[in-house]
């Protein structure tokens, strides 16, 4: 499941979806507001350009309100149910969870979003394609 080959190989360790070689992230992981989303203009070593058409990620948006919503839903549960927090408190942790865990929601979906279009090439690097 967690093998090179796969797609969860590619989202969790943040590589390049066509190759799982070259990394796809310029920085890594950083509350810089500046480098959190930066990628690399093409794959180093398969030499896949990663913005497919302009402006291709503003489709990760779908993705980031996904994840954002399964997060609240996940902490209100389990801090109104669970812990017992009255409503207010709870809302105040999904608003902190969602704060805090930002910059990983807009990695993730810029991540999960180019592994929904490229798939993965074994030959990719050998190619050099």
């Amino acid at each position: 499941m967690f093998k090179k080959g796969t797609k969860f190989y590619s989202i969790v360790k943040g590589k390049c979806p066509k190759c799982h070689e070259g990394d796809f992230f310029k920085y890594g992981f950083t509350f810089n507001p500046s480098k959190i989303t930066t990628i690399h203009t093409h794959c180093s070593e398969c030499n896949l350009k990663y913005m497919l058409e302009p402006s291709f990620f503003y489709g990760a948006m779908y993705i980031n309100y996904g994840i954002t919503v399964a997060i609240s839903i996940t902490v209100f549960i389990i801090t109104k149910l669970f812990i017992g927090l009255n409503l207010l408190e709870s809302f105040l942790s999904v608003l902190g969870a969602l704060v805090v865990l930002a910059p990983l929601n807009l990695r993730m979906a810029r991540i999960i979003w180019i592994n929904m279009f490229v798939p993965y090439d074994e030959n990719a690097v050998k190619k050099n394609v």
